[in-house]
């Protein structure tokens, strides 16, 4: 099975390049971040034409997760238990799904903007309920994949003295990921180490052309499911704005393997 995660940066704006990437990796399942878009504001025909079915939540034209597979989608679960809210209104920001007996959990971390920021203290608590949570499903065969928001190396930033008063690498954020990566692995790192496997890249100044970016898109998975891993790597081509239709995301997808 081929497990991938996107974070899109709006999936209306970049179906196209959706529907090619997974043809061209023969993705199986295929978990997306900033959907920016409701339900019925998805334009799924070409995905379904695919064999893939979709389970997606979207509020407004902000956040917004989504799981696509062609090996089955059981059990949906939007959200998860104890699940913070921000100024009392509901995000879309995780979604879960059975996929070919994998549960698979598309997560979209809140960025924080600022340490002063209320929405700093909101994504503290937003990773502390997720870790208290995926207690639920550690015995599956399971995978916590997306955008998490954290750096949890230095070698995952470009440059870390210039986030010295932003948000990413602070301790609390690092610590509140190694909470959960204690119990669910990230199963990408042994197999793309480094400083050149970043995953985000800024529009601002040719961030990609010069690889300065971020790693912070992740695939955490449960012991059950790290085992099955036979390969993974970030596809940067999805990332060039040289290669495809249209402009490229700011972030590139992140692609696992798995046994049988």
């Amino acid at each position: 099975m081929r497990i991938a995660t996107w974070n899109i940066n709006s999936i209306r704006s970049r179906i196209d390049r959706v529907e090619a990437f997974v043809e061209r990796h023969s993705i199986d399942v295929l978990a997306l971040q900033e959907t920016k878009a409701k339900p019925d504001q998805i334009p799924t025909m070409g995905l379904e034409a695919r064999g893939y079915e979709l389970a997606t939540v979207g509020y407004n034209q902000w956040n917004g997760v989504a799981i696509a597979s062609r090996v089955g989608l059981a059990d949906v679960q939007v959200g998860f238990e104890g699940m913070p809210t921000f100024n009392d209104a509901a995000e879309a920001r995780a979604i879960s799904a059975v996929c070919g007996g994998v549960r698979v959990m598309s997560v979209y971390v809140p960025n924080g903007r600022k340490p002063d920021d209320p929405h700093y203290a909101y994504k503290l608590e937003w990773m502390a309920a997720l870790q208290k949570a995926s207690g639920a499903w550690h015995g599956e065969t399971s995978a916590m994949v997306g955008d998490w928001n954290v750096c949890p190396f230095d070698e995952d930033c470009f440059d870390p003295k210039q986030f010295t008063r932003s948000t990413h690498l602070t301790p609390p954020e690092r610590e509140a990921y190694f909470a959960i990566e204690k119990d669910f692995k990230d199963v990408v790192r042994p197999f793309v180490p480094g400083p050149d496997a970043y995953t985000y890249f800024d529009y601002y100044r040719q961030r990609f052309e010069r690889n300065r970016g971020l790693r912070i898109d992740f695939v955490l998975g449960s012991p059950a499911f790290a085992e099955r891993v036979t390969g993974a790597f970030v596809d940067l081509d999805e990332r060039n704005p040289a290669i495809g239709t249209g402009a490229p995301s700011d972030h590139a997808p992140v692609i696992v393997d798995l046994a049988d």
